[in-house]
């Protein structure tokens, strides 16, 4: 089975992404994207999949994972059952973090740990009970903390001498041919033009189905609709905009794509449960909105 691709938004001004889920959410598939991630169950078991890894996972499982290798924790849960939050996940890119290494010397010691990320490492109970606050903590932290508490998570893990590597070696992950599969084109497609005009029947041309069989594979492969998934990541790009205040809520509307304010307010209330204008508002009380849109 080829994976899915995952469109990871980093805000403008920063430069990684730290947010949590719960389960089931649309993520939870066989996927995979460009950029490296940690990621530390929190609650649930289940079985873990990496690159050509399977094994089982508890609460406490934190595991470091490369760019473009394939991955998923499958919860038992009953069908039906919802779990609030089921994991924490830290994102940045391989561009942020070589340059990062080519600016402090002192973090060449990361060298090893990005290497062998490439088959997933997962780390110590030890060291997860460590990283666990540090990664809660950058959920709401602003400004230097967040490099902080960044760093200090590196180093914990990088230092884990009982690390171990999930993948075998004979695993090559191969992004051109992932990004070559039908769905994964549409996907690509889509983050790239996000805030452009997009609509069904162009995309099912595009993957070369008719609307509805497109429309079918498409909830199949992401766990909602085209509109849905669409403005999930229309409106989580506005939540960012929303932070500056040279951008009134109208400019915000237009500039990710929707063609209307009321439909904007509508479909914003619908994914974060209130207006902008109450977003914006919270955020400059210093609240934060931590989990995914």
């Amino acid at each position: 089975m080829e994976p899915d691709l995952e469109l990871v938004q980093v805000r403008y001004d920063q430069s990684f992404k730290i947010w949590s889920h719960g389960y089931p959410f649309r993520t939870v598939r066989w996927h995979f994207h460009p950029e490296y991630e940690l990621h530390l169950v929190t609650s649930t078991t289940g079985v873990r999949y990496v690159g050509n890894h399977i094994g089982p996972f508890a609460a406490g499982d934190l595991v470091f994972i490369g760019p473009n290798l394939p991955h998923n924790w499958i919860s038992d849960v009953p069908a039906g059952d919802t779990v609030a939050e089921r994991c924490l996940v830290l994102q940045f890119t391989a561009e942020f973090v070589t340059a990062c290494l080519a600016t402090f010397p002192e973090l060449r010691f990361l060298q090893r740990l990005l290497e062998d990320s490439q088959r997933g490492i997962r780390f110590s109970a030890e060291v997860a009970q460590r990283v666990e606050p540090l990664m809660r903590g950058l959920l709401t932290a602003d400004g230097a903390q967040r490099i902080t508490l960044l760093l200090s998570i590196l180093d914990q893990i990088a230092r884990d001498e009982q690390q171990v590597l999930l993948s075998g070696p004979g695993f090559q992950p191969d992004q051109a041919a992932y990004l070559s599969k039908t769905m994964n084109v549409v996907l690509q497609y889509i983050g790239r033009n996000l805030t452009s005009e997009l609509n069904e029947t162009a995309l099912a041309r595009l993957s070369r189905q008719s609307v509805s069989a497109f429309s079918r594979a498409f909830r199949k492969h992401t766990g909602m609709s085209f509109v849905q998934y669409v403005n999930s990541l229309r409106i989580e790009l506005a939540c960012q905009h929303l932070g500056q205040d040279e951008f009134t809520i109208t400019d915000i509307c237009y500039a990710v794509g929707f063609n209307n304010v009321s439909n904007f307010n509508r479909q914003f209330r619908a994914v974060k449960g209130m207006a902008p204008s109450e977003f914006r508002a919270l955020q400059r009380k210093g609240w934060r909105l931590p989990r995914a849109a």
